[in-house]
């Protein structure tokens, strides 16, 4: 008799501020899947560069990082601009971050 498949565990995927290295970062099961540099600036934040490994790719890890950076930054009352493209494009994709973005970069942003 065959012994009844156990689906996988789910994973553990959980995102946290990593200031000492100016980046958020995302981790699966304990690893660090991926990550969003930024600048602090005095009321503002500034992504410049996100990435995930391409391990990890295809999970949906990218958005769910970029949501949870965006919705500290609203939570902190921070100023949003997103030099990095990904993140440009998330802001685009879900226009009610739109607000958090500074007047400079908002009308590139909006598409």
């Amino acid at each position: 008799m065959d012994e009844p498949q156990v689906p996988d565990s789910p994973s553990e995927i959980l995102v946290r501020d990593a200031p000492d290295r100016s980046r958020f970062e995302i981790t699966v099961d304990g690893t660090v899947a991926g990550f969003s540099e930024y600048r602090s600036r005095p009321g503002r934040i500034v992504f410049t560069h996100t990435e995930v490994d391409e391990a990890y790719q295809g999970r949906g890890l990218a958005s769910r990082l970029i949501r949870a950076a965006l919705d500290r930054a609203r939570r902190l009352n921070l100023v949003v601009t997103p030099l990095c493209p990904y993140v440009a494009d998330f802001i685009r994709r879900h226009p009610d971050y739109l607000d958090l973005v500074d007047e400079a970069h908002r009308a590139q942003v909006s598409g």
